[in-house]
């Protein structure tokens, strides 16, 4: 049997990219940085986002039914740790310029690109909920380099070498 411990060191070495999902409804904005999030199908447009159940923001994220994934350019690390610390929802969305699309769910305004979306199906899998977001609209930014997580720490993608 592999142990969780095992488990997690190993995934560290699987590159993503890094995102913070956010939504907004009668309990105000919530948000959580997550790594987890891919493509599922173009038609229709539908992403996976995997979200931890112990999460604080759990239950808006389930009670509003819409959220936006804002995948993060090179220079959001900070909004990254922001949105992965114990600080109020209120105050992680201070530390960045806030828009919206078509669901109402937050959009950063320099995000990489911006993925406004509906959830239409989750499930749960031991400690994390699934969700299945069909992408209503979307926005997209100038930035050339974007923010990647690999073995616990952060790395700007996209960059050009020069010899």
């Amino acid at each position: 049997m592999i142990e969780a411990t095992d488990f997690r060191n190993a995934m560290s070495f699987l590159t993503s990219a890094v995102n913070v999902v956010t939504t907004a409804g009668a309990s105000g904005r919530h948000g959580f940085t997550a790594s987890a999030v891919c493509s599922v199908t173009d038609t229709p447009p539908t992403l996976l986002v995997c979200m931890n159940k112990a999460s604080s923001s759990h239950a808006h994220f389930i009670e509003n039914k819409i959220l936006t994934v804002n995948v993060l350019a090179a220079h959001h690390e900070h909004l990254s740790k922001a949105f992965s610390s114990k600080i109020s929802s209120e105050e992680r969305f201070k530390h960045a310029t806030w828009t919206q699309l078509e669901t109402g769910a937050p959009v950063l305004k320099d995000a990489l690109v911006s993925f406004d979306c509906e959830i239409e199906q989750i499930q749960e899998v031991g400690t994390h909920t699934i969700l299945m977001c069909r992408a209503v609209a979307i926005q997209s930014s100038e930035h050339e380099h974007g923010l990647a997580y690999f073995n616990r720490a952060y790395h700007a993608v996209g960059e050009i070498e020069t010899a």
